[in-house]
């Protein structure tokens, strides 16, 4: 089974972008997240249309 959401440090590993440039990329509304608690995920569908896959 997939995963919905992956941990900010899991978005770096699958993507290969910098911890920053996923901040950024929030921050810009341009990836999708969720809170759950204290923690920011990303939700993987967000994360594989921003890098093509």
């Amino acid at each position: 089974m997939r995963p919905i959401t992956v941990s900010i440090a899991d978005a770096v590993e699958i993507s290969g972008l910098s911890q920053a440039t996923l901040y950024r990329l929030i921050g810009r509304k341009e990836l999708a997240t969720v809170k759950v608690g204290r923690r920011r995920l990303v939700r993987l569908d967000s994360l594989e249309q921003l890098v093509g896959t």
